[in-house]
This record gives structure tokens, sequence and C-alpha cells, in this order.
């Protein structure tokens, strides 16, 4: 029996390292996360369908305007007021008491969780999240599912790996994979929902990761199809909704830069409604605000009923026609007020849903007033309705492959294509340049987290050696070598010590060493200037310009370590490399050495005539460079205010051949290190 158990237990360990491991691996939980999402999915679908039939005797409820609860008559219209209290009175504890991170929208949290934590989710995160978002929704919240649901997957998805125990980098492509195969179920829509996954949750692109969300997405909606349907999820549209005339383009560009406006002014709608309701709150227990800030969510339904629960019934009637202009402006206006509310006073739910509705109905507006304006040569305003859809969501989220693929797969309509693509680019370029932060990353940058400034482990792959460098006032030329024209060839030229050359006597101390500079170029990244620097770089390497035609900079271990700390603390909104970086031209092969210099060190001695004298003062042999200093035993920037004193060491990078006879020459890797004395 002892036998047996050991037994059991060693293929269980083999299982469990296989999974944790190996890529097939990585690849089978992605299947198992999917599956899980796509239950998950219809669950939750089906857990707010029978709050909201509980509450008021439908399964979707707000699309008949001024309508009762059939299971609560007698309540009569008061029903909008009293029974967003008593959804806040259940969920409001519910979250205080188990998972506080299941307030909100969720999708910040699972980003946060990704970028800072290792894609560790707490395990009854999935559990409250689902019970409170659906008795928040099916109580009057005006918020949508999909958030939720993206968190419940994401949720599943990390307890699953934790328990495997993977390593944080496949952690990471998990909680992606939980995402992505939400969203792809709840939207019958796989492609949307891996590059949801890929673009918003991990946020990096890599062929493992691609994979296994794609996987996880797919099987996610293999699973759903059965029980949802396969239906495209905006079904009842119009038929015939295509640009009538390539000229609609024009009107589809400006209808993209007004619902790039109306995007951001959703976002800060949003913060703002927030802002207030904790301005109101102030110290007050956050396990009762649901229910009283209930009250006022109450008063705005009973205003505007249509703006009950998730609203898609409310969205096929603006796309079908059934509702004028300016109820279409009421309408979307009122959809940003409503979910303001309601995540202000700390419901639970997504923003998903909420930014299609106003794109659909700010969309739907325009496209009638295109067709009181130009006639028939418009087109539907079903199309508008349908392009602003995307355009919203981008602008808010700023998402732009996820808003392309969600408005064709929701749809089914693959000729919506270009006018999509169009909106989304242009409103993509109109939230980029007028806001940093999307309707997921203000709430993160609110409490002083800042998802997109680099990881510290990213920046080593993302910064380039351009960036990192110390750049040379006059940049210097690379000669070429005789019958070569290619400017820093291989080894040759000045490769050897002594040689020919007007190198003054004259220098102010005595050459410790010199040697052959191996090179990088502009372009390379970090990491592969690191490796350089390990192997030959005790004092530094030249950068040369993507060309190899010159010699840029100077980069050191101690400039590699500032160009992080400035890219992972000080990086401005904009995230822009420096222009060194970003107009490197082609990358050659690295010369081994680089033709035509040496590298020099000059050890300052008592006697010295440089003693006493500035850095910048002292005269140098012609062509000759300061790229460090070396003092006690601390190796710094060649600053030309700097005294220079009996013991230090300065570097040189020199044009011409080295003093003969002063010092050996070798390759810098096989010299001793500084602290080696």
């Amino acid at each position: 029996m002892a036998g047996s158990r050991r037994r059991a237990a060693r293929v269980e360990a083999m299982a469990t390292d296989w999974l944790r491991d190996s890529r097939a691996g990585l690849f089978v939980i992605a299947l198992l996360v999917g599956a899980g999402s796509g239950l998950g999915a219809v669950v939750f679908r089906y857990l707010i369908y029978f709050v909201t039939w509980l509450f008021t005797g439908h399964s979707q409820f707000g699309q008949a305007g001024y309508a009762g609860s059939a299971h609560l008559p007698w309540l009569g219209l008061a029903f909008f007021v009293i029974v967003p209290v008593i959804g806040g009175l259940l969920y409001g504890p519910l979250i205080y008491r188990y998972a506080r991170e299941a307030r909100g929208h969720g999708v910040p949290e699972v980003m946060v969780a990704v970028a800072e934590n290792g894609g560790r989710i707490r395990p009854q995160v999935s559990v409250v999240k689902a019970l409170a978002s659906a008795l928040c929704i099916g109580t009057g919240g005006s918020v949508g599912r999909e958030g939720p649901i993206v968190q419940i997957g994401s949720a599943l998805a990390s307890s699953f790996g934790q328990w495997v125990r993977v390593p944080e980098n496949r952690m990471r492509i998990l909680v992606a994979c939980g995402a992505g195969g939400g969203i792809a179920a709840t939207f019958n829509a796989p492609i949307t929902g891996v590059f949801f996954g890929v673009e918003i949750i991990l946020r990096e692109f890599s062929v493992d990761a691609m994979f296994a969300v794609m996987l996880s997405a797919m099987i996610a909606d293999v699973v759903a199809i059965p029980f949802l349907g396969d239906k495209p999820f905006l079904r009842g549209l119009p038929p015939g909704i295509h640009l009538v005339h390539p000229a609609d383009y024009l009107l589809v560009a400006a209808l993209a830069v007004v619902a790039g406006l109306i995007g951001l002014l959703f976002k800060n709608v949003l913060y703002k409604v927030e802002d207030l309701w904790d301005a109101a709150w102030t110290d007050r227990p956050e396990w009762a605000r649901p229910a009283i800030g209930g009250v006022a969510l109450g008063l705005i339904l009973l205003a505007l009923p249509q703006m009950y629960g998730v609203g898609y019934p409310v969205m096929y009637k603006a796309v079908a026609g059934n509702y004028a202009l300016w109820f279409l402006l009421v309408l979307c206006a009122g959809k940003m007020i409503a979910c303001g509310t309601t995540l202000g006073i700390g419901g639970s739910g997504g923003v998903f849903a909420p930014s299609l509705f106003v794109g659909v109905t700010s969309g739907m507006a325009f496209g009638v007033l295109a067709a009181h304006l130009f006639g028939p040569a418009a087109g539907s305003p079903a199309l508008y309705a349908v392009v602003a859809m995307g355009a919203v969501f981008t602008s808010a989220a700023r998402a732009p492959l996820t808003s392309v693929a969600s408005v064709v797969e929701m749809t089914g309509d693959y000729a919506l294509t270009l006018p999509v693509m169009l909106a989304v680019g242009i409103a993509t370029a109109v939230s980029r340049g007028l806001s940093y932060g999307t309707i997921y990353t203000t709430k993160l940058l609110r409490r002083g987290q800042d998802i997109d400034r680099a990881a510290p482990w990213r920046a080593f792959g993302d910064l380039k050696a351009g960036d990192a460098m110390r750049r040379f006032s006059v940049a210097l030329p690379v000669p070429a070598r005789r019958g070569d024209a290619g400017g820093a060839g291989g080894a040759g030229g000045a490769g050897g010590a002594g040689g020919s050359g007007d190198v003054s006597p004259e220098l102010p101390g005595t050459v410790v060493y010199q040697a052959d500079p191996q090179t990088v170029y502009a372009s390379e990244s970090l990491a592969q200037a690191l490796g350089q620097l390990e192997a030959y770089g005790r004092d530094g390497l030249p950068v040369l310009s993507g060309d190899g035609q010159q010699v840029e900079g100077w980069i050191t271990n101690a400039s590699v370590l500032q160009a992080v700390a400035a890219r992972i603390g000080l990086a401005g909104p904009d995230g822009n490399r420096p222009a060194a970086a970003r107009t490197a031209g082609r990358q050659a092969a690295p010369p081994m050495p680089l033709s035509g210099y040496r590298v020099m060190e000059l050890a300052i001695g008592e006697t010295s005539p440089a003693v006493g004298t500035k850095l910048g003062q002292v005269s140098w042999p012609g062509g000759a460079v300061p790229v460090s200093v070396l003092r006690h035993r601390r190796l710094t920037d060649p600053d030309p205010g700097l005294t220079l004193a009996p013991g230090d060491r300065v570097c040189l990078l020199t044009l011409q051949p080295p003093v003969p006879g002063n010092g050996q020459h070798g390759s810098a890797a096989d010299l001793p290190a500084h602290g080696d004395g």
C-alpha cells in the first residue's frame, strides 16, 4: 500500500513538473484554463439572468421603459429606487468581508496582478466577483458583465497556476488565457478574446503567449456555444450596412474624431463621479456605501429606466432605429452618469459594455444627423453606430486590435472591417494625444501604480545601447581599413602595439595597459550590450552609429544601470525612447576589434604634470578622448571639472597607435578587474 502511494506521488510529481516546465505543458494548462473560463462565463451569464428574473420577472430588463416588476407589482415605479438599495445591502458586505478587490470593474486589478504581482490573484476573488456582480447588475447596476468575467477567468487561471506552481512568466500568460477565454465565451468572439488577453492584460506579444491564449479562447468558445448559441452577439442589425460611396470615408473619419473625444469624456466622467462619491462618503463604513448610494442610482433609473442592467436590448433597439435623435443623446449621456454612479457607490461590474453602449448611441445619433444632411448617400445610420462602438472603446481603453476584432466578430459582418479600422486608428491617435491613462490604467495611476512604465525585467530588452551611452560632443569618424570601404571592419589597422604614427610621447602619466576596443551598436539592446561589457568592457566600450561609420559615444556598466533606473522610474508619459535609439540605422556585425582605435589607460603619478589640473584642461594627444576615470576603485564619467590627483587612472579612446614600449597590449578581456588592485 505504501509503495503504491509512493508510485502515485512520483507520477504526480512528474506530471506537475511536465506541466510546469515544458512548452507542451503550458499549452495543456491553457486548454484547461479555457474550458474553465468558458464554463465560468456560462454560469455567470445565467447567474445574472437569475438575479434579474428574481427581482423583475424578466431575464433582461429596462428596454421596455417604465414597466414595473412582474414579481413585485405592488411597488409600482418605486421599484426602480428600492431594488438598487436591496442589491447594495447584499453585495456591499460580501465584497467588504471577503474580497475588496472585487469592487469596481475588475480589469485593472487583473492588469496590475500581471504587471507587478507575477499573475497571482487570490482564489476567492472568482466566487466573490461572480456573486457581487450578478447581484449588482441584476438589481439595476448600469455596468457590464465582461469585466467581471475577465476577473473570474483570470482568478481561476491564477489559482490553477499557483496549484501547479508555474513560474511567474508562465503565470502571467495563464492569467491572460483566463481573461481571453472569458471574453471569447461571453461574446462568441474568439479572436477578440485573443487580442483582449494579449493586448490589454498581458501587454506583450510572443509566440508562446499568442498560441496559449488562442488555445484558451478557442476552447472557451467551444464550451460556451452549446449553452449560449453560435450566432453573432449583436443580432438584429439591419441588412446592407455598408459604405455607399468612397467619399463616406470622410464621414467615418469625422465620426472617429468625435468618438475619440466621447471615449475620453466617458473615462473622465466615470472617475469624476467616483471622486464625488469618495468626497461625500469620507470615513463612513464602506460596506454600507452601495446601499445608501443605491438611492441615487435608483433615482437615475426612475428618470431613465433604460439604464437598468447591462443594456444590450436597448442597444439593439437603438441600432434598429427605434429612438429619436434627441433620445439617443440622452441615452449616451445617461449611460456615462449611471455607470459612473454604479461604480462610484461601490458596485461591481465592467465598463466594456457601457463603452459599447455609449458608442452605439452616439454613433447612431451621428448617422441620423448625416442622413438628414446628406440623404441616402451617407448610408445607413446603423453603420455609424457600429463603427462608433469600436472607436469609443478604443479611445477609452486604447486597444485598437481588440476594438477592430470585437466589432467585426460581434456583428458577423466582415464588410465593416475597413471603416472600423479607419475609425479605430483615428480614435486611438486622438486618445493617445490627449490622455496618458486609459479607462483601465487611470484607476491604477490614481493609486500610484503605472504599469505603462517599463517593468524592470523588460527594460533590458526595450532600451538600446544608444539610450545608455554617454554621447561624445563630436562623433569620431571610423577610418576604413586599407582595401576595405566598409568603415568599421574587422581586426586590422592599428591592431598591434607599437606601429607608426604621430602620437605625442608627452602623456601626463604612465600607460598602464592598451587594448583593441570591441564595440557595440547604438541600436543593440541593453541585454546585448551587457554581454559585450561583461566580456570586453572593463572601462566601457565605444558605441557605433547604426551604419558603423562613426563612434557616437561610450557605454559603461554604470551608464547601463542609470538608463534602466531612469526607464523604470522616470519614463515620460509618451514612453518614447531617445532619438539616438529611434533613428539608429541597420545593425552590422560588431567588428573585432574596432579598426583604427585603441583604448589606453594612464596612471597619474605623483610627478605627473596633470596633478592638480582639471581633466578638461589637460592636453591629450591628438584624437584622444577621455572616456572614464578610476578613482579610489570607483569608475566615474570623465567630468571636465574633475581635478586629477595622484593614483587616478584615466581611460582614453585614441585614434592613433599607442606609445611603443609603454605598457603591454592585449584584449581587454584579459585584464584584471578594477577591484583586483
